[in-house]
């Protein structure tokens, strides 16, 4: 089935952003829900992969300058990864990035994504750390 991303703008499609975080983050991952959900959460532009009309992922770009945007939040539901939902995911971010005149992009991810990251032309960019109990890594890719 293809896999359509758009910006999460109604309420209703935030929702059902919110919805696959909790799923993916604090059910699965066991992150405390006053860690996952958070005060960047209303400044943020947050995207919505869709199956079939179905949300499947999420992920969400914050600014840190005028020329840095970060990706966070990147989640696929557990029965839709491995099906290019995050790929997308992270196309569209890049893209709406660029356009508002991003030259990188930064996230931390969790170790055992780093795979995944790599083939999108991410790069380690710092030392490992920890954060809800999850190891992670600092990552960055130009844009320019």
């Amino acid at each position: 089935m293809p896999i359509f991303v758009k910006t999460a703008c109604q309420p209703q499609e935030l929702e059902q952003a919110f919805a696959i975080r909790r799923k993916v983050f604090i059910e699965e991952q066991q992150v405390p829900e006053e860690l996952e959900l958070d005060e960047w959460d209303g400044q943020s532009t947050h995207f919505l992969a869709l199956e079939q009309n179905t949300p499947v992922g999420t992920c969400r770009l914050r600014w840190l300058d005028a020329r840095t945007a970060k990706a966070e939040r990147v989640a696929v539901l557990r029965t839709k990864r491995n099906t290019g939902a995050g790929k997308k995911l992270m196309e569209a971010l890049e893209a709406h990035a660029g356009k508002k005149g991003a030259l990188s992009i930064v996230l931390n991810a969790q170790i055992q994504v780093v795979p995944f990251y790599e083939k999108l032309g991410y790069q380690a960019a710092g030392t490992p750390f920890f954060e809800a109990g999850i190891k992670h890594i600092p990552m960055k890719k130009e844009l320019a």
